[in-house]
């Protein structure tokens, strides 16, 4: 095997919003392997195919035909960013590794046709993308950890420990992306030390609501919830919900935060207000308590006093009036907030790059998961391979 290879990380995530990839120079070294990051492209989903994934994510009623044509679709489009990005970037590819867009995701386990089972479905027919450009793709990556017990998520911390460990400082890597998700590395931590766990609704109630109300796919810069008021008690009532009380490994998606959520959201702000900029401000008010609090509860009694550095990647990192809160209830708690663009990995670009590594870890027959992240029985190797 090569010692060192160009691997291209695609990610597409549960906001929807398009394709990240990461073009990553990944290097076998005697413990974790060293990366360098030399690209990132960003590739929106057209409108139209936009539309059709959030159709399909948690449907309550679809067709088998839509699914799959859905699956081709996306592996086109795929296929057509990796292209994209080589073509401004242009670098001999060894390797794809591909997420795939999340359609349904059940982290534990519930009663179906007689069995008690958990499952999760990424979208995007890796063949086509195999075809397209001409190296092998390694797709499917969480059904491996969820056999061996865990919940197929989250699956970045491998990369969080590679690339963000210190020796003195502890450091949360928070994800905003749809879902919020984080990782915790304490000081001179182990990889069998870290703890990670989704934290909950990140940007997909207030991109749901944004939409709805103001005909923008996102609020830029929170430029709407700086206007609005946050209202305390609707804050109050929805994080009485059981999944923020549950003690991590848990994971979640629109399952618990999609389109119902967000509708319970804006009727309870309906009854105290009528400006839509207050449903906004209350939405980002509870991505930030959410946060929060899943580090007053979870994380800061593990982190022995440590210097802490809460590192922010992802769509969330870009939204000035969400910093604004997340300073407001993290800096009194001792943590340094900054961005993972900060500490040296473009924030947009970091789950792209996770699996990327993820991929190359496959390819070296060694696992992706992190056993006490997603609370499988055991480390396992991940994704299944596509020679095209």
């Amino acid at each position: 095997m090569k010692k060192s290879m160009i691997v291209a990380g695609i990610m597409s995530g549960t906001s929807a919003d398009g394709i990240d990839v990461a073009l990553v120079r990944i290097s076998a070294t005697s413990a974790l392997p060293s990366l360098k990051l030399i690209a990132h492209h960003a590739a929106p989903y057209p409108k139209t195919l936009r539309s059709a994934v959030l159709a399909a994510m948690n449907a309550r009623q679809t067709s088998a035909a839509e699914l799959a044509r859905l699956n081709w679709r996306l592996g086109i489009a795929y296929a057509e960013a990796v292209s994209a990005a080589i073509a401004k970037h242009p670098v001999r590819l060894d390797l794809i590794g591909c997420h795939g867009q999340t359609i349904y995701h059940q982290g534990k386990p519930a009663p179906y046709a007689g069995r008690s089972l958990a499952c999760t479905w990424q979208l995007g027919e890796p063949a086509l993308i195999a075809a397209k450009v001409g190296v092998p793709v390694i797709s499917n990556f969480r059904p491996a950890d969820m056999a061996a017990g865990g919940q197929g998520a989250p699956l970045v911390p491998l990369l969080d420990f590679a690339f963000f460990a210190h020796p003195k400082r502890a450091r949360v890597l928070q994800n905003i992306g749809g879902i919020g998700n984080l990782t915790l590395i304490p000081a001179s931590a182990k990889p069998d030390q870290l703890l990670a766990f989704d934290t909950g609704p990140g940007n997909m109630v207030i991109d749901a609501l944004t939409e709805q109300l103001f005909a923008k796919r996102f609020d830029r810069n929170g430029s709407i919830a700086r206007r609005g008021q946050v209202l305390s008690s609707v804050v109050e009532s929805l994080l009485r919900d059981r999944y923020f009380a549950e003690p991590p490994p848990k994971s979640a998606g629109r399952e618990q935060f999609g389109a119902e959520f967000a509708a319970r959201l804006l009727a309870l702000c309906r009854k105290q207000s009528a400006k839509a900029e207050d449903v906004i401000a209350t939405a980002t008010a509870l991505t930030a308590e959410t946060i929060a609090a899943s580090y007053r509860n979870f994380v800061q009694p593990l982190t022995k006093n440590s210097a802490v550095d809460y590192i922010l990647s992802g769509g969330g990192a870009r939204n000035a009036a969400l910093i604004e809160m997340l300073r407001e209830r993290l800096e009194p708690a001792g943590c340094k907030v900054m961005t993972s663009d900060e500490a040296g990995l473009p924030s947009q670009a970091k789950e792209a790059v996770a699996f990327a590594l993820l991929a190359w870890q496959t390819w070296r027959h060694l696992p992706g998961n992190v056993p006490s992240a997603t609370g499988a029985h055991r480390a396992a190797v991940l994704g299944e391979i596509c020679y095209g």
